[in-house]
């Protein structure tokens, strides 16, 4: 007999967290990707969800209040724009995420992304597989060298420059939190960052001010020829702006593992793009993440519902 009810926003979870969830009592509800806030409260309203596993699709007010037993909403990763936390903080309901779970997997993509776009991997493919080769005037790019400009320096900025360290990059460094007596090179400002960089990459979170952070302004800052990566969050570049850099030969290239609204319509101009190389936000799913992912969130979820203690770091939102 299930005790409790987890609703998961998504297809499937790591089989470790299934084995997790089901030891403790867990019936496991699954939904398409990225379902819709109507079909997450009538799935969450019908099973009377004591939980939220929550990857793909916003947990918005009504889908918090659509349970009245639900008790947490834990992500799947680390971001959390996409809970309300604000209603989930009004109904007592505890928020929880799982801080380094996807680290690497985001800094080894930044990084992939970074290397092909400087590299011009997708155009010579697109003309290889075409029939062509390579002319008298062909070659690709220099990485070692590249100052590359960092907006943001948590945990997964600095794992990216880490690596890029390795590539002999410069890293210059943007983030209003960081101390005075951190050993990396700091910009005064988003603009002095965006002069200083050939590459520009987001590692800050989705939040009110880093929306349209990285609009025309930020962009025209940059020199001529420059490159920009975002695997943070879509709604922190403005598109259009960035869509208009390209057009007009400003920007070289830039490479895109999330847009403002997943999926983006399939008319969507960055989509296909001919400098534009797009990945479909799996910066962060690879088998590794997956289980770190499933599992932190998982692990939350049992302590919750069993009277367990969750870890204070993975706490958001807190129950009274």
């Amino acid at each position: 007999m299930n005790r409790f009810n987890v609703v998961m926003t998504a297809p499937r979870l790591a089989e470790p967290a299934v084995a997790l969830l089901e030891q403790a009592g867990c019936a496991i509800h699954y939904t398409q990707p990225y379902p819709s806030s109507a079909v997450l409260v009538e799935l969450a309203a019908r099973v009377q969800a004591d939980a939220i596993l929550a990857r793909q699709g916003q947990v918005d007010a009504a889908v918090i209040a659509a349970s009245p037993r639900l008790r947490i909403v834990a992500r799947h990763g680390v971001g959390m724009d996409e809970v309300d936390l604000a209603a989930a903080a009004a109904r007592g309901v505890l928020v929880t995420r799982a801080p380094g779970s996807n680290t690497t997997a985001v800094a080894e993509h930044t990084m992939a992304l970074i290397l092909a776009l400087v590299k011009n991997l997708r155009a010579f493919s697109v003309a290889v597989g075409g029939g062509g080769w390579r002319g008298g005037a062909t070659q690709c790019g220099d990485v070692a060298g590249l100052r590359l400009g960092l907006i943001g320096y948590g945990v997964i900025g600095r794992a990216v420059a880490r690596l890029a360290g390795a590539f002999a990059m410069r890293v210059i460094v943007f983030d209003p939190a960081l101390g005075d007596g951190e050993a990396v090179e700091h910009a005064r400002s988003l603009a002095a960052l965006a002069g200083s960089s050939d590459v520009l990459s987001v590692h800050c979170p989705l939040t009110p001010a880093t929306s349209g952070l990285v609009d025309a302004g930020v962009l025209a800052a940059m020199p001529a020829g420059g490159y920009v990566v975002n695997t943070a969050r879509g709604g922190i570049v403005d598109e259009a702006a960035l869509l208009a850099a390209l057009d007009a030969g400003s920007l070289a290239g830039a490479a895109l593992d999330v847009f403002a609204v997943e999926p983006p319509p399939a008319d969507h101009p960055l989509r296909s793009h001919p400098r534009v190389l797009v990945t479909p936000h799996v910066a962060g799913v690879t088998p590794g993440s997956l289980v770190a992912m499933g599992v932190m969130a998982a692990e939350c979820i049992v302590a919750a519902l069993t009277g367990g203690t969750v870890p204070a770091d993975r706490i958001v939102v807190a129950r009274p």
